[in-house]
């Protein structure tokens, strides 16, 4: 036993899916909250895997061979720190201008893009007839359809379309474009916003016809700090319709839909609730409003999941980091609907040990 983290990895893991969604949409009540996660980035992942689960790293790659190992790899890591699923997600091919860097996190090799909020690659209708739109039924969904194959008992698939729709209007557009657009030419915004809403509903009905996807999870980051990214009314008219109907679609399948989307965005929770009818809501910062306080706000109607901030998970030590997911099961788990997890996602620059402990941590705490 690791003395460390004496709760992981799971030697016996006996995954239910099943009952992870049961508990988070209100149908059973549970002894523990159960655990989810949005992305754990490769960097915390691989040491994991061949520290403390013996497994030799394969990085993702083009050939059948290297998505596999890659894979059965994401398998092994979501099974043995006792999730009830493996996540995964890949985007069509949409050209957009990106700024790279190289990642600074240590341990990684990789480059971060940050979206180029000045420069789109559809600015005008000329743009727009130029852009080499993919087509859905080229893209390979063997990743997907893998997992689905190979995933152990108990154990479901968690997907979405890689990148939500206001996140790829605002890429393709530019932030400061699409800014612009929707004063100067908004037909070309809607014309845009219907190609990527049309292209993400066929995507999104090629997943469902997965036997083992339990949950439709897509990200949709609409806010940050004070406010919405762009209005309401905006995000209303182009966005939220689209989000309605992969909901339907998700609930005509009999799976829940959860959104991630960071930044306050509480203008629009009514109509995330009432009209486009999300089951569960991720991503929260305690600068703008801690998960036990969404919970107290919106939890009757909306699973709560996750809410271990990043700042925390990337910066303090694992000591405080157990503290907060102690008060955090302790205060949302006995109500019910609530999963632990990161506030956000697990990015490279989370500390491995901070990692393990907020997932040892998750499973020592009993309420």
């Amino acid at each position: 036993m690791n003395t460390r983290y004496p709760h992981i990895p799971l030697a016996n893991a006996k995954p239910d899916v099943g009952v992870f969604v049961d508990a988070l949409l209100g149908r059973r009540a549970l002894q523990r909250a159960p655990m989810v996660e949005y992305i754990v980035d490769d960097v915390v992942m691989r040491p994991v895997l061949e520290n403390m689960l013996g497994r030799t790293w394969i990085p993702w790659g083009p050939s059948r061979e290297a998505m596999t190992g890659y894979l059965d790899n994401a398998i092994v890591f979501w099974k043995g720190m006792g999730y009830d699923f493996v996540r995964f997600e890949q985007s069509l091919a949409l050209p957009e201008r990106l700024t790279m860097i190289p990642d600074a996190a240590p341990g990684s090799s990789k480059e971060r893009a940050w979206a180029d909020e000045h420069h789109g690659a559809i600015t005008t209708w000329e743009d727009f007839e130029r852009y080499p739109w993919p087509r859905v039924e080229e893209f390979d969904f063997f990743p997907f359809e893998y997992l689905n194959r190979q995933l152990p008992d108990g154990m479901g698939l968690i997907s979405s379309h890689g990148g939500g729709m206001f996140e790829h209007l605002s890429w393709i557009m530019s932030f400061e474009g699409l800014c612009t657009a929707l004063y100067e030419t908004p037909d070309l915004v809607k014309a845009i916003a219907e190609r990527l809403g049309t292209l993400m509903t066929a995507f999104t009905r090629h997943l469902l016809t997965l036997d083992r996807l339990a949950v439709l999870f897509p990200g949709d980051d609409m806010g940050y700090r004070s406010a919405t990214m762009i209005s309401p009314k905006d995000l209303r008219t182009h966005i939220l319709p689209w989000h309605k109907q992969f909901a339907a679609m998700a609930h005509d399948r009999g799976i829940p839909y959860f959104l991630h989307s960071c930044g306050k965005i509480f203008a629009l929770m009514d109509d995330l609730i009432h009209d486009v009818r999300i089951d569960g809501k991720h991503s929260y910062e305690d600068a703008i409003l801690p998960a036990e306080e969404f919970q107290r706000l919106y939890g009757r109607d909306v699973a709560v999941l996750g809410g271990v901030d990043i700042n925390i998970l990337s910066g303090k030590p694992p000591e405080e980091v157990r503290a907060r997911v102690r008060e955090l099961i302790l205060t949302c788990g006995p109500a019910g609907r609530y999963a632990i997890g990161s506030g956000n996602s697990v990015p490279s620059y989370v500390p491995v040990e901070n990692y393990l402990a907020m997932i040892d941590e998750a499973h020592a705490t009993r309420w």
